[in-house]
């Protein structure tokens, strides 16, 4: 319990170090918002192909397509997300080094002085706070980067595992499930924002019905 209790408290003060709040809630946004658009595509193409009086397709066909499609949006933001976040923070410990070198070289002149911070040096473990810190932050803010976007392609799926055979209903219910996860997006942004909430939730609804309209017109160019 002791160790549960000092791992949380090391977790706060990484995420202060690290400003990882405001890095995670603006990756939760984008890659959840982009997962839900993207899934709004997926379900407005099988739409138009079941519009079109095909019996082929079931509810499995768009589970599967729709799954396969978030799992991919998922690796693709873990893994480019752990990379960039690595790189980008080896590079500020690395620069914060740096600065702390060019410290000691101005108190090449104050003999006493660099002999204290020689020791307080000597004393730091291997790795220095911020590198604990900074490590932390990139193995969050990669599990959110994958994470979202695979729980905006995710949600509107639900409908599609009750029934043997597709329906009107399928499709409405996904729609309505995708409504419901951009206005709360659009809450979540006024939220950070401090106000606004319906005006950015009017504009995230906006952005899937364009899609919505889009994807149906590509379908009647195309058929």
């Amino acid at each position: 319990m002791k160790k549960l209790k000092k791992s949380i408290r090391n977790w706060k003060e990484y995420s202060k170090i690290s400003d990882l709040g405001i890095i995670t809630r603006r990756k939760f946004f984008n890659n959840c918002f982009d997962g839900a658009l993207t899934c709004a595509g997926i379900v407005s193409g099988i739409f138009i192909i079941f519009l079109a009086g095909s019996d082929s397709i079931t509810p499995n066909n768009v589970i599967i397509t729709g799954f396969a499609t978030a799992i991919a949006i998922g690796i693709s933001g873990l893994w480019g997300a752990f990379l960039s976040e690595e790189a980008e923070r080896k590079k500020k410990v690395a620069d914060m080094r740096k600065d702390m070198a060019i410290v000691e070289e101005n108190l090449i002149d104050k003999p006493e002085l660099l002999e204290m911070n020689s020791k307080k040096h000597m004393k730091k473990k291997n790795k220095t706070l911020l590198e604990k810190a900074e490590y932390y932050a990139t193995i969050v803010a990669s599990l959110v980067d994958g994470g979202a976007p695979v729980l905006g392609s995710s949600l509107p799926l639900i409908p599609f595992f009750f029934g043997a055979e597709l329906s009107y209903l399928h499709f409405i219910a996904s729609y309505l499930i995708l409504t419901a996860l951009l206005i709360y997006l659009g809450i979540f942004l006024g939220q950070i924002s401090g106000g606004g909430k319906v005006r950015y939730a009017i504009h995230l609804v906006t952005a899937g019905v364009v899609t919505l309209i889009i994807s149906i017109a590509l379908g009647q160019i195309a058929g």
